[in-house]
């Protein structure tokens, strides 16, 4: 009898230490379920969440875990970019764009404007859209007299991309602002010195606005550009040739422009395509009855409006 009483005693030790062990794995659970919610919604809050714990050396993580950190973090991001995009007073959050092409397009003459010998001179193409069946668009801004630190901080947290094509005679005053703005990760490009009418020039004369430009570019962001863009929009075949001596692949202007309070376009049909370069200018309250940041709320929510994403030129180039 005294055996069967302690055999009774040891499986009811048995049986509690069982059930310590797996409240005690229930809770651990519950808490790194809370750490991870916790997380999540400090992201939500503003700041992105942190990246996934990786599983560690012979314990990767599980695909369908990953899957829903993925999952989490995506949510997360989107998150933040819709109150991003209520704190800046757009309608909506801004189309992600989708991944730019493996093979990039293959820009010619044909697909913009030609110039007598242009193909056989191997000459920069000049176009205004780019090949692609995706559906976005092309943010490209000019000239830099206007210095807005409101609009870095709204592309910044947007994540929208964007070219500037700077002239020197209204950047040389701040090349700072436009260094902070490469650091966030946009291209400068050339848009020469004085922003003269090309075509009223000798070869020469356009070759120093365009090559003293790109010594500029290479001195003050480190870089010179391979993408140029004419002053107007205006050229003639001298201007292809001195900007291919110039090291420039690529000129590109614009089928529809933005400013603060209307569109203009190129177009008869007068809409946006996929592919379309779209323009804009640095200024503010001194030449627009409004701000950079207007300027980009009415660009935003149109093209978000009709279901266009805006990406980054330089990856289809």
């Amino acid at each position: 009898m005294r055996a069967v009483v302690q055999n009774d005693k040891s499986r009811a030790r048995a049986a509690k230490a069982g059930t310590e062990r797996r409240a005690g794995v229930a809770k651990t659970a519950a808490a790194t379920t809370a750490l991870a919610l916790a997380a999540l919604l400090t992201g939500c809050a503003g700041d992105p969440a942190p990246a996934p714990a990786q599983g560690g050396p012979g314990h990767p993580l599980d695909p369908r875990a990953r899957q829903a950190a993925e999952r989490a973090r995506q949510a997360a991001e989107h998150a933040r970019l819709v109150a991003a995009a209520r704190r800046w007073g757009l309608e909506r959050a801004p189309l992600t764009p989708p991944a730019p092409p493996a093979e990039k397009p293959r820009i010619t003459p044909r697909d913009g404007f030609e110039v007598d010998g242009q193909e056989e001179e191997n000459l920069p193409p000049v176009f205004t859209t780019v090949p692609t069946r995706q559906k976005v668009v092309f943010l490209t801004i000019d000239d830099g007299a206007e210095k807005d630190p409101a609009f870095l901080r709204m592309m910044s947290e947007l994540k929208v991309p964007y070219t500037a094509f700077l002239s020197n005679y209204v950047i040389e005053d701040d090349y700072g602002y436009f260094r902070r703005m490469q650091a966030q990760g946009v291209t400068l490009n050339n848009h020469t010195l004085t922003h003269p009418y090309l075509p009223g020039l000798s070869y020469e004369e356009q070759r120093d606005e365009i090559c003293g430009m790109q010594t500029v570019m290479k001195k003050q962001f480190g870089k010179a550009p391979t993408v140029f863009r004419p002053p107007y929009g205006n050229y003639n075949g001298d201007t292809l040739r001195a900007a291919k001596e110039c090291g420039i692949k690529y000129a590109p202007i614009w089928d529809e422009e933005v400013f603060v309070d209307h569109w203009e376009y190129r177009d008869w049909d007068r809409r946006l395509h996929p592919g379309d370069i779209v323009l804009t200018h640095f200024r503010g309250r001194d030449d627009w009855n409004g701000t950079m940041v207007d300027d980009m709320r009415r660009f935003l929510d149109k093209v978000t409006r009709e279901g266009y994403a805006v990406a980054r030129l330089e990856d289809y180039l």
